[in-house]
């Protein structure tokens, strides 16, 4: 059974860019666009990782980040937020509400955010290993 990624954002690009490479890379791939969406999501489903932004309508990812830290049941899910914002209060508020990583969208290639990925919970593809030659 793979390892199934909730991406939580309303930009329709950067989500087909992920979704399409995440799921290249053999993991399940599902998506909310915006705050209740993915707290309907984590409820029915409980995600094995979350990218969260923080701009969306209805509830934001703040909330979001907010109300899955303080459930046991969901405490443990990595949650790496993916936004435009860079700022300092920004970063140090959601890393305060128990975000466990923080990349700002333009500063992050995709190549950073399959690694974060795997750093969070493994891979799921089948390493090649390829013989030592003498």
């Amino acid at each position: 059974m793979s390892n199934s990624i909730l991406i939580v954002d309303d930009e329709k690009f950067l989500v087909w860019a992920l979704k399409d490479n995440l799921a290249d890379e053999g993991y399940e791939i599902d998506v909310a666009t915006n705050g209740d969406e993915a707290m309907e999501h984590v409820r029915a489903h409980r995600p094995d990782l979350i990218f969260l932004d923080l701009l969306m309508p209805k509830r934001d990812g703040f909330y979001v980040l907010e109300e899955i830290k303080k459930d046991p049941k969901w405490r443990t899910i990595p949650v790496i937020v993916l936004t435009n914002l860079g700022g300092d209060l920004e970063t140090a508020r959601a890393l305060a509400l128990g975000a466990d990583d923080y990349l700002v969208k333009s500063k992050c290639p995709i190549e950073e955010v399959i690694e974060k990925v795997k750093k969070y919970i493994g891979t799921t593809k089948t390493e090649k290993i390829i013989p030592a030659t003498n």
